[in-house]
C-alpha cells in the first residue's frame, strides 16, 4: 500500500514538473518550436532511435556476463529485458532508485539467490559508474582546456558537486563491496530498530540468518572481482553506451538541418556535463535539472526555438521513450 502511494506520488510529481518544462519552453514562440519539430527529418531521428538501442545493447552486456559466471543458463535476452524493465523503474523513482532493488528481484527469479543477485547488481552499478565519471573527468579536461562553455559561477558549483557527489558514490560502493564489518553494523542496527516496533520476532535468529548472507555476499563480490579483464571490459561496454547515448543530440540537430552547430567530441562533451548535474537531481528522472543543463550548455551552440524543440526531443527519445518501453517490457511477461 505504502510503496502503491509513493509511486503514484512519484508520477504524480513527474507530471507536474513535466508540465512545467513544457510551458516555460513552449510559452514563448510555441508556433516556432512546433514546426521546427514537425519539419525534421525523419532518418536522422531514426539514426538517433538506433544510438538509444546500442545504449541498451552494450549496457546490457556487463549485467549478462556477472550473471553468467554465477548462473551458466542465464542469457543475454533476460539481461536485455532486465535493462528495458529497468528504465522504467529509474525513470519514475527520485535518483534512479527504483531499478537496483527490482534487479535483485528480478534475478531472484532467474534463479541467483539475493546475496549473488545483490553482488552482481553491486558490481554492475560500480562499472557504470566509473564509466560516468571517466566521461565526466575527460569533459572536464576538454572544457579546461579548450574554454568550450562560457564560465557561469552557478554552472561551475552544480558540475563540481555532481562531479564530487558521483565520485563518492563508487568509493560508497567498493566499501560496501569489500567491508564485511560495516555491512554487518547497517544490517544490525536494521534489525534491532524492527525488533523494537515489533516487526522482527526473534532477533537472534535474524542475525544469524542475515549474516550467512553477508558472507555469501561478500564472497560473490569478491569473486566477481577478481576477474579483472571481465571488470575492466564492462567498464568499456558502459563507456562505449554512454558515448551512444551523449551522441543523440548531435544527430537530433542534424535532423533540424543543422550540421555545423557542433562536432561529435562536443555533443559527448557537453552531455556528460549534462548528466553530471542531473544525476543529483532529487525528481524522478532528473526532471527539470536536466532540462535546465541541456539549455544552459546547448545554448552555446543553438539558440532560440531550435535550442527549445532540440531539447524537447532529446528528452523524449532518451527519457519518455525509454520509460514507455520499459513499461511494455515490464508488462508483456509479468513476474508475478
Amino acid at each position: 500500500m505504502i510503496n502503491d502511494m509513493k509511486k503514484k506520488l512519484n508520477i504524480v510529481i513527474l507530471v507536474a514538473i513535466t508540465g512545467l518544462v513544457l510551458y516555460f519552453s513552449l510559452r514563448n514562440d510555441f508556433s516556432a518550436i512546433v514546426n521546427q519539430i514537425f519539419n525534421m527529418n525523419i532518418w536522422f531521428l531514426l539514426i538517433a532511435f538506433i544510438f538509444l538501442i546500442l545504449f541498451w545493447i552494450f549496457r546490457s552486456y556487463p549485467m549478462y556476463s556477472f550473471c553468467k559466471k554465477i548462473n551458466k543458463d542465464f542469457k543475454y535476452g533476460q539481461a536485455m529485458q532486465l535493462t528495458l524493465r529497468t528504465q522504467f523503474f529509474n525513470a519514475v523513482t527520485p535518483f534512479a532508485t527504483g531499478g537496483q532493488p527490482y534487479q535483485i528481484y528480478y534475478l531472484k527469479k532467474c534463479g541467483i539467490d539475493y546475496a549473488s543477485s545483490t553482488g552482481v547488481v553491486l558490481e554492475n552499478f560500480i562499472v557504470y559508474q566509473i564509466a560516468l565519471v571517466i566521461l565526466g573527468l575527460i569533459s572536464l579536461v576538454t572544457n579546461q582546456v579548450l574554454h568550450i562553455f562560457n564560465r557561469v559561477y552557478l554552472l561551475q558549483k552544480l558540475i563540481a558537486l555532481g562531479f564530487v557527489i558521483n565520485t563518492l558514490v563508487i568509493v560508497l560502493m567498493f566499501v560496501l563491496a569489500f567491508s564485511t564489518k560495516i555491512n554487518r553494523f547497517l544490517i544490525n542496527l536494521g534489525i534491532n530498530i524492527l525488533t523494537k516496533f515489533h516487526i522482527v520476532k526473534n532477533r537472534q535468529e535474524k542475525q544469524e540468518e542475515w549474516d550467512k548472507n553477508i558472507n555469501k555476499f561478500h564472497a560473490s563480490v569478491m569473486s566477481l572481482l577478481k576477474d579483472k579483464k571481465t571488470f575492466i571490459f564492462n567498464i568499456i561496454y558502459n563507456f562505449i553506451a554512454l558515448c551512444c547515448l551523449y551522441l543523440i543530440p548531435l544527430l537530433v540537430i542534424y535532423a533540424m538541418g543543422e550540421f555545423n552547430a557542433f562536432s561529435p567530441g562536443i555533443s559527448v562533451v557537453t552531455s556528460a556535463y549534462i548528466m553530471i548535474i542531473g544525476s543529483f537531481v532529487p525528481i524522478p528522472g532528473g526532471t527539470g535539472g536536466l532540462e535546465y543543463g541541456f539549455i544552459a550548455f546547448y545554448g552555446n551552440f543553438v539558440t532560440g526555438s531550435k535550442l527549445s524543440a532540440m531539447m524537447l526531443v532529446w528528452r523524449f527519445i532518451t527519457y519518455y521513450f525509454g520509460m514507455i518501453v520499459g513499461a511494455i517490457a515490464l508488462n508483456i511477461k509479468k513476474v508475478k
